[in-house]
């Protein structure tokens, strides 16, 4: 039995989520009827990342195994079977088959953005977001995010998780032309903890709590002080990245 992994993009808006849920439209669903369908028996993917429902991936990871080799051309015959809302960019080979898509990931990167002038073509691209704000104060309140490595305040109630320490590697908010973006990359992340990030520091740059305030949030450990209410249409999981070696990229005719 080999491991292959398929590095993988897809719009969010299109599905309610990337975790199977039954026969609700999902990443994973689309992902194992179009292995099932190439392969002729059932198959099934698991994430490196799981997103919510309206959240976009530039890079999402999902492994898979089977037995033998790889059909011909089976890139093009995956994305041709594969609705418009997702597609597959390369597959990979695990070294090792016991490798783990989710667990021996060291590092993801999500990107959050906002527009704040009406602009249709952003519309389910990046969240609209009307309103004054202290770039100074987004750029503090980033920064403040570094110097912590538990965000229990940020994880959504009922979080399955054994531990909310999170490494956070990198924290800053950057000018993308019309837009603006938060950028966060850490080890790991919890349910709903950037959405959590952004919609806090929003109400800092806005003036509604102070640094002071968006520290007194980390450290209290409730997320019911923390503010999540930004759509997740704004949100794109950007990258993942493992250990050198432990992928092999497999040629697209393969």
């Amino acid at each position: 039995m080999t491991r292959y992994v398929l590095e993988v993009m897809y719009d969010g808006t299109k599905f309610h989520g990337s975790q199977v849920q039954g026969a609700i439209p999902t990443v994973q669903l689309s992902l194992n009827n179009a292995l099932s369908t190439l392969f002729r028996t059932s198959m099934e993917t698991l994430a490196a990342s799981r997103t919510d429902e309206g959240v976009h991936a530039l890079c999402n990871y999902f492994q898979f195994d089977v037995e033998g080799a790889l059909p011909h051309e089976m890139l093009y015959k995956c994305n041709a079977i594969l609705p418009g809302s997702v597609a597959i960019k390369k597959i990979w080979k695990a070294a090792d088959p016991e490798f783990s898509a989710r667990f021996d990931a060291i590092r993801r990167q999500y990107r959050y953005r906002i527009y704040n002038i009406k602009n249709p073509f952003f519309a389910d691209r990046a969240f609209f977001y009307p309103f004054h704000l202290r770039h100074d104060l987004l750029q503090e309140t980033a920064a403040i995010i570094k110097g912590y490595d538990h965000f229990e305040a940020f994880a959504k109630r009922k979080s399955q998780t054994k531990t909310f320490s999170c490494t956070i590697h990198q924290s800053y908010w950057e000018v993308s032309g019309a837009q603006l973006h938060y950028v966060v990359e850490a080890n790991r992340f919890l349910r709903g903890m950037v959405r959590g990030l952004v919609g806090t520091q929003l109400q800092a740059a806005r003036g509604n709590i102070t640094a002071l305030d968006f520290r007194k949030i980390i450290e209290g450990r409730d997320c019911t002080k923390a503010f999540f209410n930004v759509a997740g249409h704004g949100l794109y999981l950007e990258n993942v990245v493992y250990p050198s070696g432990v992928l092999e990229e497999m040629d697209s005719k393969s």
